[in-house]
């Protein structure tokens, strides 16, 4: 029994470990899932708070949340399997360890009793047949001695007397085994009918009290996972009905509302007569090129019209520049990228050829250099003047409502500000009102900043607004009258020679502008040969790449130098064979190889 009732209690404390075992399971696990949440979060004035304008992103930001509280369902079931069973079922171990221990205890003294009981009667048997003995043996004495002649009857008589006292201490010993007898009979009948079967009773209770909390236990522990399955079940419906809000239709509108470009498609052609030559005229639309004075002319859009046709190869671009039949192309004219938007404008030019058109309505990028600027890790201009019109048009209200906003702020600031002084004016104890002009002037300056600030972005506003379609007669008349009132100014991007620190420096020259069109194509179009290194650099910190153009480096790096310093502080180099790009000069150690030729740089 005492080992039946020890294995009981071993059952119950390795299903107490199985609990605590499943309790820290389900902690884990709901701690993992509240972290894999967390990691997809959509990250406060994060890149990616755009991309949750889409259903399917709002799908995904809901799929994380539920599962931020399926978590918390586990983490229930972990909480109430302690309460509800580990606690208690330690608790009640400690208790039945205590009952049975005081049962084995009550047992052991009852039967050390019993055997105290038998060893007085054992003692009490053997003192009386002693005392028989010796009674017997005084008695036979007795008689020999009163049979013998000889014998004086003194010794008889004191013979007898011995006798006599031996058969009453066998009497008395045999009433005392009698007794002793008796009262072992008494012990050992409440023995064996009432102290162990009562002791055996309370251990059958003591067992099938410990069976039934074991499988109490077992029913909470199911309960436990059954009473979270509702809400689990509510957070696998949340998963579904957000999935089912997905809306392809609606992200793909909110795609072409954020990317369109605003860009009109270019008109028909116009039809060419060659049956007059001698009154032929150059259609404006023509893919030929223009003719003007008798001699072949190459006109290029400028690169301010966009990238030139993208399907022309680079051997064939580079045959109609060289071909000696054909002079080096006049300078196109087109608004340079660094002139003030409402500044002096272009004058109006005869239609381009066809191509010019398309590369115009087909790119998203109307200025080349701005892209080379990007290349070098060069910020984007003021005006936005690098993106297509209704990107800019977005751009640019987004930066006057920011204005906005902060224009309010800075006005409640004011109406603060002044609420305060005059309180102070009525009150002098609680303040010095000159204390406050200072805050005031600062405040009515920043105010008067931004509002400038504002008129500018909302002026290329409504001038973005007039050009684009649709946008109404009124803006673009107004626009049209402003660019008729501003002296001619022709600025060619083509031209335009673009210096490592982003500045640009205008050249007539025709041939420059063929060789920086080339250039351009070159990079556009086909893949440059590598650039020789023109020494190597240790990386002094760490630099994080994050513009286009720009590369990473990690501090002690060693990397190829394949373009040094031009002023803008900005160095080229290379990693491996195929990696490179612009890291700030004084982040890098530049140890120069003298002896080395052909070192090429960027125009």
């Amino acid at each position: 029994m005492e080992k039946h009732t020890q294995w009981g209690i071993d059952v119950l404390e390795r299903y107490i470990k199985f609990v605590r075992e499943r309790s820290e399971i389900e902690l884990s696990y709901a701690k993992q899932l509240r972290n894999l949440s967390k990691k997809y979060q959509l990250k406060k004035s994060s890149k990616e708070e755009e991309e949750y304008k889409y259903t399917s992103c709002r799908a995904f930001l809901s799929t994380l949340h539920e599962t931020g509280d399926y978590a918390g369902q586990h983490e229930v079931i972990s909480e109430n399997m302690t309460a509800q069973i580990l606690v208690d079922l330690a608790r009640y171990v400690q208790e039945l360890k205590q009952e049975r221990k005081a049962n084995f205890h009550d047992g052991r003294k009852a039967q050390q009793h019993i055997e105290t009981c038998w060893k007085q009667l054992e003692s009490s048997k053997r003192r009386f047949e002693r005392d028989c003995r010796e009674a017997e043996r005084a008695q036979q004495y007795f008689e020999k001695m009163d049979a013998d002649i000889n014998v004086t009857k003194a010794d008889v008589e004191k013979a007898r007397q011995q006798a006599q006292i031996r058969h009453q201490m066998a009497e008395d010993s045999r009433a005392d085994y009698s007794s002793i007898l008796q009262k072992f009979n008494q012990e050992q009948h409440e023995y064996y009918h009432t102290h162990i079967p009562t002791i055996f009773q309370k251990i059958q209770e003591m067992e099938e009290r410990r069976i039934v909390k074991l499988g109490e236990c077992m029913k909470t522990y199911a309960e436990v996972d059954r009473q979270v399955i509702p809400i689990i079940g509510k957070c696998l419906d949340g998963i579904v009905t957000a999935a089912e809000a997905i809306d392809q239709k609606s992200d793909s509108q909110l795609v072409i509302e954020a990317y369109k470009s605003g860009f009109e498609p270019p008109g028909d052609v116009e039809f060419e007569d060659y049956t007059q030559p001698m009154k032929r005229t150059v259609s404006d639309n023509s893919l030929s090129n223009p003719r003007g004075d008798g001699k072949p002319e190459l006109k290029f859009g400028g690169k301010s019209k966009g990238k030139l046709w993208p399907f022309i190869k680079k051997n064939k671009l580079m045959s109609l520049l060289t071909s000696p039949h054909q002079p080096p192309p006049p300078p196109p004219t087109s608004a340079s990228p660094s002139a003030v938007p409402n500044g002096p404008q272009s004058p109006k030019q005869p239609k381009e050829p066809l191509s010019h058109r398309f590369n115009e309505f087909m790119t998203s990028k109307p200025k080349m250099h701005c892209f080379r600027s990007l290349k070098r890790g060069g910020a984007t201009p003021e005006d936005f003047s690098n993106l297509p019109p209704e990107q800019r048009r977005k751009r640019l209200q987004q930066r006057v409502d920011e204005l906005s906003r902060e224009i309010q702020k800075e006005m409640d600031q004011r109406d603060a500000i002044t609420k305060m002084k005059d309180v102070y004016l009525k009150n002098p104890q609680m303040g010095d009102p000159a204390s406050l002009d200072h805050k005031l002037a600062e405040v009515t300056q920043n105010t008067e900043r931004l509002r400038l600030e504002a008129q500018k972005f909302e002026a290329w506003l409504a001038e973005v607004e007039g050009r684009l379609p649709g946008r109404g007669d009124q803006v673009r008349r107004q626009s049209g009258m402003f660019e008729s009132q501003q002296p001619p100014a022709v600025h060619n991007c083509a031209q335009d020679r673009e210096s490592p620190d982003g500045s640009y420096t205008e050249e007539r020259s025709q041939e420059s502008e063929l060789k920086v069109l080339a250039a351009d194509f070159d990079d556009e179009f086909d893949d440059e040969e590598p650039l020789p290194a023109l020494g190597t650099c240790k990386a002094l910190y760490a630099f994080e790449g994050q513009n286009e153009g720009t590369i990473s480096v990690a501090e002690g790096e060693t990397l190829y130098v394949i373009e040094e310093d031009k002023g803008d502080g900005w160095t080229r180099i290379r990693r491996g064979e195929d990696e490179e790009g612009y890291v700030p000069t004084s982040y890098v150690e530049v140890y120069l190889d003298r002896n080395t030729k052909g070192a090429k740089t960027y125009i």
